[in-house]
């Protein structure tokens, strides 16, 4: 169910191509989403979403390929919000960065791209972003995909755990920075999701298949759709979450409400 709840309002969301970022591209559309900015580097799925949800949702859907972790690409994408429609009201920092390896393996190279795409790239484009509303004078909406990650140990995704967790602090710290301009700030962990990136860390539908069945600790026992984060995120950029800022909204089917206690199927008998 989707209502108008973001009519007139220009949006940019990164890694717009895929996932939740394509989810939460439809569903601004069909929020009402006037000029939607869907940014990502994947050359062959951006031009084919834009036009999806352009025929989708009726919305004026542009597409701009560049990559997060260059600073450049990123003063690109908040500089076509300003010069082709006048500013921005909303921006998702959404673009993934995956590996995967023990914490006595992984290589510092890895480390920085991961953090490069997700942590530096969440600072630098909040601070374009912030600046352009902060310009306008109308304020705005930044949201931030964090993850479950962020709240406790990720064995074999340091990086990407240390890098959610940043997100997390600093959605707090720009919230309370930006509130006098009229700039709410939040981020949204999801839980395990099904998504082409997930997928691609499990390595096959197979084993999607046996984590949609076996995953023992979301009590909803299923995986996330990334509709549900695009759902979260409508809400959060519209006036209905007015009075939210500096969260991390948690998506995840009841995970970090369990007690952690030993599935009993998985108990030796």
């Amino acid at each position: 169910m989707s209502c108008k709840r973001l009519v007139g309002k220009t949006a940019l969301i990164t890694g717009g191509a895929s996932g939740v970022g394509r989810a939460t591209a439809h569903r601004f559309g069909q929020e009402g989403v006037a000029n939607l900015i869907l940014a990502d580097k994947n050359s062959q799925m951006l031009p084919t979403v834009v036009e999806e949800v352009r025929l989708a949702t009726g919305a004026n859907v542009l597409g701009v390929l560049g990559d997060v972790s260059v600073d450049a690409d990123c003063e690109r994408f908040i500089n076509t919000a300003v010069s082709d429609f006048g500013g921005l009201d909303i921006m998702v920092s959404n673009a993934p960065a995956h590996s995967s390896a023990p914490f006595l393996e992984m290589e510092r190279d890895d480390w920085d791209r991961v953090m490069a795409v997700m942590l530096r790239a969440s600072f630098v484009l909040g601070q374009l972003a912030a600046r352009a509303m902060v310009e306008r004078g109308t304020g705005g909406s930044i949201l931030y995909t964090s993850s479950v990650s962020s709240l406790g140990a990720s064995i074999t995704y340091a990086h990407y755990g240390a890098a959610k967790a940043g997100i997390v602090n600093l959605v707090q710290t720009m919230a309370i920075e930006l509130v006098d301009y009229g700039i709410r700030v939040n981020s949204v962990s999801p839980g395990p999701l099904d998504t082409p990136q997930s997928r691609d860390v499990l390595g096959s539908d197979e084993a999607m298949e046996a984590a949609r069945k076996h995953w023992p600790l979301v009590p909803m026992k299923r995986l996330g759709k990334p509709e549900e984060i695009a759902a979260t995120y409508a809400f959060l950029a519209s006036e209905d979450a007015g009075y939210i800022t500096g969260q991390n909204i948690i998506v995840d089917g009841g995970l970090r409400a369990h007690s952690y206690s030993i599935p009993e199927e998985l108990i030796a008998k």
